[in-house]
């Protein structure tokens, strides 16, 4: 059996916009992910809410995401894939970063698994970067100040990620040409939208992984 860990934020760990509470395992897109492989795979979910790539928070604290990965990477150890999709959290008007240090802070991460002997045999696991899909324009929405630029800047990520990941010569999806983000909410994402993401990524893992 081969095991693969999901390493996000709120859209990993499954938050409904629409309710603020969190999808069933089947609905989320790593349980789709799950039951779209079959029985020979076993995916691990390790999403947070408010998670960031390599920020400390004040406003939340324990949502850095580098200081818990190597945990992370220990605690599952041995498994065969590491997706890491984070970066929406970091586009928070308090950090202030551009696009391109928002795919750094995701690429540092990339880096700390591949020195890691997380893998099969002491190896590293195999990497999918994956960059967020874009937010919806937050206009009236309860997020309007908090992630005020954000919607802009999210717009620019993927090539930024897509450099990383051929930068460090591990693989990449664009999640954004995937999934479309709530325009009612403008962070998270529908129940559809999660079951587009799983399949996709399912689809990838068998036709790179066998």
């Amino acid at each position: 059996m081969k095991t693969i860990v999901c390493y996000g934020d709120s859209n990993t760990w499954g938050y409904a916009p629409s309710t603020s509470s969190r999808y069933d395992i089947h609905t989320r897109w790593p349980g789709v992910l799950r039951d779209s492989l079959g029985s020979g795979w076993w995916v691990i979910e390790e999403g947070l809410s408010g998670r960031t790539t390599v920020h400390d928070d004040a406003l939340e604290p324990g949502r850095c995401g580098k200081d818990y990965l190597m945990p992370c990477l220990l605690t599952h150890k041995p498994f065969d894939i590491l997706l890491i999709m984070l970066g929406t959290n970091d586009l928070k008007r308090r950090f202030d970063l551009p696009p391109s240090d928002v795919a750094l802070g995701a690429q540092l991460l990339a880096e700390m698994a591949l020195a890691s002997d997380a893998g099969i045999d002491n190896a590293p696991p195999e990497i999918v970067l994956i960059s967020p899909p874009p937010l919806a324009p937050l206009a009236g929405t309860r997020f309007e100040e908090m992630f005020a630029g954000g919607y802009e800047k999210s717009l620019k990520l993927a090539p930024f990620y897509r450099a990383a990941a051929e930068e460090l010569g591990c693989h990449f999806l664009d999640a954004g040409t995937v999934v479309s983000t709530s325009p009612g909410e403008g962070i998270h994402w529908e129940a559809e939208e999660h079951g587009k993401l799983g399949t996709h990524v399912a689809a990838y893992v068998r036709e790179h992984f066998g």
